[in-house]
């Protein structure tokens, strides 16, 4: 059995070497960029209003002044202000010459034809300055970065209608067991439904990988190792529910042993997931999570997302974040490392009812996960929690 952050360190020592494709831009949200992205021009473009009012000079806010013309947003003038003038302009409209303010239009009143009179004391620029946004060839993306709808109007203003992203990695799902059957089946008395491999699934999905599902591998060794080899040969991750433990029929670590695969570890000083497999051949991944719906849930998102961003060339990834518990968070067995669901809610987090590894109905009031350190008993209502964002 290893620590926990012996796991991780093994996960992240892993050599991976994510490729690329260039898509249109339109379907590249939430994928992740592979290269840096630059912008090609100034932004803003040109000095432009920021308001609806009336470009001027500040030393003539006093006067009387007489409107000389209209500048429309997308259209620009050749006129120059001049002593005691100004031009009618709409947000976004150029900056006439000889201008360096913008009044409010809500500040100004019609004294008579063409002319306007400011009725406030003071105004600000009202200018939006040239390149004061972002410069041209400034990097306005890092490779990595996870694209959301922000990074997309990012993505468009500099003109790249053509992205290059990080390909998707592959993941392989495979559930273990006689006693499943498929949710559209009623089970028998020994019986339960395979929850397990459509809420991989799910997972898989949500952190930007394309997923292929092998169905449930009987209790036998045959058809449990060809479908494992099936998924290593087509997938850059397999995962597997169920058979990672010790009982009669849990033959997954010898048919890995048998097929050249290399585990890495088996068991893990957690709480849910002890009994979490790791391995690998060549460039492919394998995941032997336990059969406890919790327990796969939680892994994955602590150990198998981690190899996943690695795969997606992915740097903003998710961290543990100190947050203050409204209410105490209390356990009885303080041998490993626990990871507890939690809501967080008004800047605290609270547990949520949790009756242990099989109970996956406690996630859908959970957002995040708390953790409690070996030897921990407990974290006290206002002392600081290690917080995972679900």
């Amino acid at each position: 059995m290893i620590l926990f952050e012996e796991a991780i360190q093994i996960i992240n020592n892993q050599d991976c070497i994510p490729s690329s494709e260039t898509i249109e831009m339109r379907k590249s949200t939430s994928r992740i960029l592979s290269s840096d992205l630059f912008s090609d021009m100034n932004m803003p473009p040109f000095d432009k209003s920021a308001v609806d009012g009336y470009a001027c000079k500040r030393v003539n806010l006093l006067n009387e002044l007489e409107v000389t013309g209209i500048i429309a947003a997308g259209s620009t003038s050749e006129k120059e202000i001049g002593e005691k003038q100004c031009i009618k302009i709409m947000t976004g409209a150029p900056i006439p010459k000889g201008a360096d303010c913008v009044i409010m239009v809500e500040e100004t009143e019609i004294i008579r034809d063409n002319h306007i009179r400011f009725t406030g004391t003071k105004t600000n620029d009202n200018i939006c300055f040239l390149g004061e946004d972002v410069k041209k060839d400034a990097l306005v993306l890092k490779k990595g970065t996870l694209i959301r709808p922000q990074e997309i109007a990012v993505i468009a203003s500099v003109g790249a209608y053509q992205v290059s992203v990080f390909r998707q990695p592959t993941i392989g799902i495979i559930s273990t067991g006689d006693e499943l059957v498929e949710p559209e089946n009623i089970p028998s008395a020994s019986q339960i439904r395979n929850s397990n491999a459509w809420q991989l699934v799910a997972q898989a999905e949500q952190a930007g990988c394309i997923t292929n599902y092998y169905g449930i591998a009987k209790d036998n060794k045959a058809d449990t190792k060809a479908k494992i080899e099936l998924s290593m040969s087509q997938n850059n991750i397999t995962l597997l529910t169920g058979g990672v433990s010790m009982g009669d029929f849990d033959y997954v670590p010898e048919i890995l042993h048998e097929s050249g695969i290399e585990i890495l570890f088996k068991s893990i000083a957690v709480q849910p997931g002890r009994p979490t497999l790791f391995g690998k051949k060549e460039d492919r991944f394998v995941f032997g999570l336990p059969g406890n719906p919790v327990s796969s849930f939680v892994q994955f998102e602590l150990l198998v997302k981690q190899l996943i961003y690695k795969l997606s060339g992915r740097i903003n990834k998710p961290e543990f974040t100190p947050v203050i518990a409204g209410d105490s968070f209390k356990r009885k067995n303080i041998s490993r490392k626990a990871f507890i669901p939690a809501n967080f809610y008004k800047g605290q987090i609270f547990p949520v009812s949790y009756h242990g590894s099989a109970h996956i109905h406690a996630y859908t009031s959970a957002n995040a996960l708390v953790m409690m350190e070996i030897g921990q008993l407990e974290i006290k209502e206002g002392e600081w929690a290690n917080v995972r964002f679900l």
